[in-house]
């Protein structure tokens, strides 16, 4: 995903750009360091595409970035749910790779840095990092039922999941290692795997 946005902000509307620039920008400083002087130097679009296109001004600009990332990242889990809850673990851990290391580990999730960042910037922010984190946890959900996941478990996953791994960007971005993206998708695959089996088979009998 990281590559076609690349190629979509150079190809893409002046309201694009501006948006995945923005996004970028949320990646890297948090809400409080989006502004729209970065934002205009980066995309290179004109000033007065600020209020042609987003008249809200920069809170308009920030909440609608952060719905394109969120969007973008939802659409990758529905692709990758249809294979299966394994495989989309692992493409997942395969994306935020590709991404931190494309961004020398300098930029995280946009979502995560809303959602812990933006109380005193703007606090329609977390309200949509929240809305957003939901859909993650649904479209992640929904690929645990199709695996034969009871509608608990599956939520259960889904959160675990989502908790786990983005915790696991974070220490990415503190190290700048992919290690700790690794370690932890071993350890909910394990979880995944686990799981399958007592849903299949029950509890092994105290006496094994």
């Amino acid at each position: 995903m990281a590559v076609a946005a690349k190629a979509a902000k150079k190809r893409g509307s002046t309201r694009d750009r501006m948006l995945f620039t923005a996004a970028e920008v949320l990646r890297e400083k948090g809400a409080a360091g989006v502004t729209i002087d970065e934002v205009l130097a980066r995309s290179g679009a004109p000033r007065g595409s600020v209020y042609h296109h987003f008249p809200g001004g920069r809170s308009q600009l920030l909440t609608e970035a952060l719905r394109y990332a969120g969007e973008s990242i939802t659409a990758l889990i529905d692709d990758a749910a249809a294979q299966g809850c394994l495989s989309l673990v692992r493409q997942f851990v395969a994306f935020w790779e590709r991404t931190l290391g494309e961004g020398d580990f300098a930029a995280g999730c946009p979502v995560v840095a809303a959602a812990i960042g933006s109380a005193d910037d703007d606090p329609a922010m977390t309200a949509i990092a929240g809305d957003i984190f939901t859909r993650w946890r649904d479209a992640l959900a929904r690929a645990f039922v199709a695996d034969g996941f009871g509608d608990a478990d599956a939520g259960s996953l889904a959160v675990t999941c989502i908790a786990a791994l983005e915790g696991a960007v974070v220490l990415c971005r503190a190290t700048r290692t992919a290690g700790p993206l690794h370690e932890v998708s071993q350890q909910i695959e394990f979880l995944i795997k686990s799981r399958e089996f007592v849903h299949r088979f029950g509890l092994p009998s105290a006496e094994l």
